[in-house]
């Protein structure tokens, strides 16, 4: 059992940063004695591209060493489910090994609405199509907060039911928090007992990911006032590691974050450094590319594992 609600609130309100990151750093080694930390490499999918152009990207991807694609839509425009459907499958259909992730619980539920479906038959649909995990960028799960930003947030029940629909359906998602949109440490606490709750009914959470708000992430909404800092990132990412046990994996972010924080959140209850996500030109402000990514995890103390979206060994060295 991870800490307790009071536990965690009293960790936000500590000024014992580096006490907090070793209790998380404890917790992490348990969980993963073997003391290497993950990677995976993959590459945007557009879904909007007619199917030959989306085939030849899957196969310029899979040259460039990608072992999963993240599937970008524009439900907006193209409500249909039936596009997404023959999309997908033409996919697999070709590459059959290739793993699907993306979608997020808005868009499954633009996608229903638009078919007149209900939520779980638009799921299986798309997991018959090729779909084999969900995306789960989530802001504040709280509606307090929510109605506030983004309108096309859907109500944290609503999340809810697309992510415990997926579970069902054996579909698999990653979880997320991003924060610093003007919330309080209670509904940070909120956000992630939702998704502890959610995993000891399903165990089908594979990773969790904080996100520390910017200005970049383009959310309407968001109160003025300064951005999360560092320590304010590995605060929570530490008191998150504490809460969410019962999630195998804590990914740091390098977008997000930059690579020094990235390289620092691997002592503050990390385990992963997310995705290298392939583009033609790799020069990331502050360095992504495989081998720094490799760099950052062996200065850290770590081996670096490559992995693949569902956290299977690809390559240990």
């Amino acid at each position: 059992m991870g800490i307790t609600r009071q536990q965690a609130l009293d960790c936000f309100a500590s000024d014992d940063l580096i006490g907090l990151g070793m209790e998380a750093d404890a917790l992490r080694r348990r969980l993963h004695p073997e003391a290497v930390v993950g990677y995976t490499i993959t590459r945007p999918l557009d879904l909007s591209s007619p199917q030959d152009a989306a085939l030849a990207g899957v196969r310029k991807s899979l040259a460039m060493g990608a072992t999963g694609l993240i599937l970008r839509a524009d439900v907006q425009r193209e409500p249909h489910l039936a596009h997404y459907e023959r999309l997908l499958s033409g996919v697999k259909r070709h590459f059959p090994g290739i793993w699907l992730h993306g979608l997020a619980a808005t868009q499954i539920l633009t996608l229903a609405s638009a078919a007149g479906v209900s939520l779980r038959d638009a799921l299986a649909r798309l997991q018959a199509a090729g779909l084999d995990s969900i995306d789960s960028y989530a802001v504040i799960l709280d509606d307090e907060i929510r109605s506030h930003l983004a309108p096309e947030n859907s109500s944290a029940a609503a999340w809810i039911s697309v992510h415990r629909a997926a579970h069902q359906l054996g579909i698999g998602s990653s979880a997320s928090m991003v924060f610093g949109v003007g919330e309080t440490p209670e509904q940070r606490v909120n956000h992630l007992e939702i998704l502890r709750q959610l995993q000891q009914d399903s165990g089908s959470f594979i990773s969790f990911t904080p996100l520390a708000y910017q200005s970049s992430l383009g959310i309407p909404g968001v109160p003025p006032g300064p951005e999360p800092t560092a320590v304010e990132y590995l605060t929570t990412l530490a008191v998150s590691r504490l809460y969410l046990d019962n999630i195998p994996h804590i990914q740091g972010s390098w977008p997000n974050q930059g690579t020094k924080v990235l390289q620092m959140s691997l002592r503050f209850g990390s385990d992963d450094v997310g995705s290298v996500q392939l583009e033609e030109n790799l020069g990331k402000p502050g360095g992504a590319s495989e081998e720094e990514l490799r760099r950052i995890i062996r200065e850290a103390g770590f081996r670096p594992v490559e992995r693949d979206v569902p956290y299977h060994t690809m390559f240990l060295n």
